[in-house]
């Protein structure tokens, strides 16, 4: 039997990838167990970047819905339908705390929690066939992942709940001017795409990298004054490192 996530590791680089394509990578309690341990696995593996991303023709039409329904009316399976739904916060917490940095690539559908768990990932490169839903509110389910934050972070409170409210289907044209995702490209070409963006990420200065995500992430719902504080620190920090000279030094002989 296949693995329903795979983990693979080239250098700094970590991939990994949701692997039920027949069943359109429909999410369960064991893919969302498997989904935290593998990236537990790659941030001990020191991965300085990760590329999220799914075999088959959708990246992931979300919860498995007839597994939900089961979970949910069937009083003998309570323990797990709260696991279940526990386990979806429990990836977003292992994602922020990842210390490197996530890429993630959609095509096909990417629905509900399917999307939502991606929000926190550092760059978003959707496939032109990519087409995104919220459809929660329409069948009386809630949203997951912090995604009531990290959405109208992302997009703002008016579009986030336009999508969230209303449900409506947005293509990779349109999460791109809005700013959900940084890049667009043919549906042929992602695999390439997420290579080579991974490629560029994994040679920039790995330290600095690690503070860029933490800070952007942590650094909203602090005061000016803290994140100036927190951010001389990390220049100091920064500025002492072996690496940062060797960078520095190339770029001055350059000059």
């Amino acid at each position: 039997m296949e693995d329903i996530v795979l983990y693979e590791k080239r250098g700094d680089i970590g991939k990994i990838t949701l692997n039920k394509p027949e069943e359109r990578n429909t999410i369960t309690l064991d893919v969302l167990k498997k989904l935290i341990e593998l990236f537990e696995t790659s941030a001990e593996n020191n991965d300085v970047c990760v590329i999220y991303a799914a075999n088959g023709k959708h990246f992931t039409v979300g919860a498995d819905l007839k597994y939900g329904y089961d979970l949910l009316t069937n009083k003998e399976r309570l323990a797990e339908a709260v696991e279940f739904l526990e386990s979806w916060q429990i990836l977003t917490r292992k994602m922020i705390a990842h210390p490197g940095i996530i890429i993630v690539g959609y095509h096909g559908w990417v629905i509900g929690g399917g999307f939502e768990h991606t929000l926190v990932c550092d760059y978003k490169i959707a496939a032109e066939d990519t087409r995104i839903m919220l459809p929660e509110v329409g069948v009386g389910l809630f949203f997951s992942n912090a995604s009531t934050k990290l959405l109208p972070r992302i997009i703002g409170e008016g579009r986030a709940k336009e999508l969230m409210i209303m449900g409506k289907e947005l293509s990779a044209e349109e999460a791109y001017r809005i700013g959900l995702v940084s890049k667009v490209c043919p549906t042929p070409s992602l695999p390439r795409i997420l290579k080579k963006t991974a490629n560029m990420i994994a040679s920039r200065d790995h330290l600095a990298l690690q503070y860029t995500k933490k800070f952007i992430n942590e650094n909203q719902d602090l005061s000016i004054e803290s994140v100036l504080a927190r951010e001389s620190i990390a220049m100091i920090t920064t500025g002492q490192s072996e690496e940062l000279k060797k960078r520095l030094g190339k770029f001055v002989k350059k000059e």
